[in-house]
């Protein structure tokens, strides 16, 4: 294929961008084709944004039976993302989606089943796997050079969010609009990399999730988990979006060193010996094994959307591997529907969760809900720079 032809649906923050990248022409071997939205005011910005003869649609199903879209790039609310896949799938579609890959387990694995019948290309928007610097903590870990894991611990609250970010849509912030809120939007990232780079997920997940902590929202803001791998590692996950100026610090502990990523800076501390082997061997009391503190060059770049789209396209044209395949979407979900459930239940969730429990719960959320937004304001914000 020598040029893919792109279908944008979804033309709110995040495809809004996506438009605005194809219509730069900032993907190679491919060119915006056509979009959906069914907002009257997004439709009239597309018009003013876009060149060349791209086609509007405001039907989902006409939008999919156009024959000259090849692919689709997926960025609605959070709830649609599998059921416009699989309608995207089921029309011999490639699909990119934005994360996350869904809400609950129980339709992305429908998802997933439904791409490799299917074939097409699927990719996610994982963007942050496209960063050098995480690129460079999974080589460190999987390589073997920090050991077997002991140890993870991530502080992600540096995604502030003031109270009109919530206000900016109707669906934002609620259960039966967006499905969650700071695991399920600003951290989601950090989950799929927690176990992307350390190549393991966990097996069980004990948390707490406080609801409206620090805003009028009727899901979490504030998140502490305390996870459990199979191998007797640990690990700490703290999330939250009402604390300034906030902290992404990132620290793996193993059985040779430990890494810490903090402002954009990798530090490997690394062990002359394995830690296990000191411990065995040395006899004089209050010792400990001798290391190498080594910063480790590399730059951190945290804008890397339009290197998943360009990776998403090489392999629909040349077979080129995915750095973040769409079936990989269901692990950092796994992993934050664990820590929901651990919350609403008050107990230890095993991994991988229950879909359909998971789902009965969900429902119970949404069908009870008495939260009413007070103040909307419809607004499209401008998303760059936040991811």
């Amino acid at each position: 294929m020598d040029l893919v032809k792109i279908g944008v649906i979804g033309i709110g923050n995040m495809g809004s961008s996506h438009v605005q990248m194809l219509t730069k022409g900032q993907i190679k071997g491919a060119v915006l084709t056509a979009v959906c939205s069914r907002n009257e005011n997004r439709i009239e910005w597309v018009k003013s944004h876009t060149k060349g003869d791209v086609k509007i649609f405001k039907d989902e199903q006409t939008f999919f039976n156009d024959t000259e879209i090849d692919a689709v790039l997926i960025a609605t609310p959070h709830y649609s993302h599998p059921d416009l896949a699989i309608k995207a799938f089921a029309k011999g579609k490639h699909v990119l989606i934005e994360k996350p890959a869904g809400v609950f387990t129980k339709n992305v694995l429908e998802m997933n089943a439904a791409a490799e019948s299917c074939g097409k290309v699927f990719g996610i928007m994982y963007n942050q796997r496209a960063n050098p610097l995480y690129q460079k903590i999974r080589d460190l870990i999987q390589s073997g050079q920090l050991g077997e894991l002991k140890r993870t611990n991530w502080i992600i609250t540096d995604s502030y969010r003031p109270q009109s970010y919530y206000d900016s849509s109707q669906w934002r912030a609620t259960w039966k609009g967006e499905g969650g809120g700071v695991l399920l939007n600003q951290a989601l990232h950090q989950l799929d990399l927690l176990q992307w780079t350390t190549g393991c997920m966990p097996k069980g997940v004990r948390a707490v999730c406080s609801v409206g902590k620090y805003h009028d929202v009727e899901v979490e803001d504030d998140v502490t988990a305390f996870v459990e791998y199979e191998n007797g590692a640990t690990g700490v996950i703290i999330a939250s979006t009402g604390e300034a100026p906030g902290t992404n610090r990132y620290e793996i502990v193993g059985d040779r060193g430990k890494i810490v990523v903090e402002n954009e800076e990798l530090l490997f501390y690394q062990l002359s010996q394995s830690e296990r082997e000191f411990n065995a061997a040395y006899a004089g009391g209050f010792g400990k094994p001798d290391y190498e503190k080594i910063k480790i060059p590399v730059t951190s770049e945290n804008a890397n959307h339009a290197i998943i789209v360009q990776n998403w396209v090489d392999a629909i044209r040349n077979g080129t591997p995915q750095l973040s395949p769409g079936e990989d979407g269901v692990n950092a979900l796994e992993i934050s529907n664990a820590i929901y459930l651990s919350s609403w239940l008050n107990e230890t969730v095993e991994l991988p969760v229950d879909p359909d429990l998971y789902y009965e719960k969900l429902q119970e959320k949404i069908n009870t809900s008495t939260f009413e937004k007070k103040h909307v304001t419809n607004t499209t914000l401008d998303v760059s720079g936040t991811h």
